[in-house]
């Protein structure tokens, strides 16, 4: 449960009363305490149990767990270890927008999909699936993963063959560059920009998601636009709740994929195919005790991909295309 005390400081403790199990997000806050609809046993933000109205005195065992946080533009982090370790140093998030900067509101959505949350993990090194899938078309791509990071570096330009008209007078995209990058095994930031002839067009995209069983998860995607000259006010908001749902359509492509391909653990690849067995031991770190983190976990490792073949016949495949 999340609340916010006198202060306004946002408090996360376990979600259900230690006293007799009532649902404390269905509780009421009062002073710096969450009061339990069932029986209004109080706690703060500590864990500690302040007030029971009813009661001669607060046993000293009244306690519940308080969860680590972190509050970053406008979002909450809660730090998970089942080991109970907090977090270290260099396990941040960096900051999203720098001060002064002018963006629009976050547009978020939400789905639940039906696979193992490490598919959507394997997109990090997967360059080919940009054109199959997503109908893009990738010029150049690289990972570098170090410590609990995995980023990829991504340029691509449009598909002829998949173009969208436009409209009287609005100039075509040129192409997108990305920099995405996982800060740990579930919170990515992507900073995304759209070339136009004339302008770009800033953007970050947030994608996080957590497993709700061993093959089901759920994916919040939330994205932002920076005001410019060429995009401000009400065409920015427009723009970004545009943007929502085209991301939404990619993961909509992905999870078409996904609901029909079975998990394969020793993948045979081709050298095109990118750092996979690299990033899925990068992702186990995520998954054992921090004493059996072996340093080819954290090492870091870097891949650019020589996109000569896949560019060339990518093209004579669109070529192909614009034929029929």
């Amino acid at each position: 449960v999340v609340f916010a005390d006198s202060e306004g400081d946002l408090k996360v403790l376990d979600a259900y009363c230690r006293h007799m199990g009532g649902d404390l997000s269905q509780g009421e806050i009062k002073g710096d305490s969450v009061a339990c609809p069932f029986h209004d046993w109080r706690w703060n933000g500590k864990g500690r149990c302040t007030d029971i109205p009813y009661a001669r005195r607060v046993p000293p065992l009244a306690k519940t767990r308080a969860w680590t946080t972190m509050e970053k533009d406008g979002l909450l982090f809660v730090w998970h270890d089942p080991e109970g370790n907090q977090p270290p140093a260099e396990v941040t998030i960096p900051e999203m927008t720098a001060p002064g900067e002018e963006w629009t509101d976050w547009v978020w959505k939400q789905i639940t999909i039906d696979t193992n949350c490490r598919e959507i993990i394997d997109n990090v090194v997967d360059m080919a699936h940009f054109f199959y899938v997503h109908y893009g078309f990738p010029i150049k791509f690289e990972n570098i993963f170090e410590g609990h990071i995995a980023t990829q570096f991504h340029e691509g330009v449009g598909r002829e063959d998949m173009a969208r008209p436009t409209k009287d007078g609005q100039a075509a995209s040129t192409g997108n560059s990305s920099v995405a990058a996982y800060y740990g095994p579930s919170f990515m930031i992507d900073e995304l920009t759209y070339h136009y002839p004339d302008f770009d067009i800033d953007s970050i995209l947030i994608n996080c998601h957590y497993p709700i069983s061993p093959n089901k998860f759920v994916l919040m995607y939330g994205i932002k636009v920076k005001q410019s000259e060429s995009v401000s006010g009400a065409k920015a908001n427009a723009l970004a709740a545009g943007m929502a749902k085209f991301i939404a359509i990619g993961f909509e492509q992905d999870v078409a994929i996904w609901k029909n391909k079975t998990r394969i653990e020793n993948p045979l690849l081709c050298e095109e195919d990118g750092p996979v067995y690299q990033l899925r031991r990068w992702y186990e770190q995520f998954y054992v005790d921090v004493a059996d983190i072996s340093p080819d976990m954290t090492n870091r490792f870097e891949f650019e991909m020589d996109t000569t073949k896949p560019v060339a016949a990518w093209r004579r495949e669109v070529a192909e295309n614009m034929e029929r």
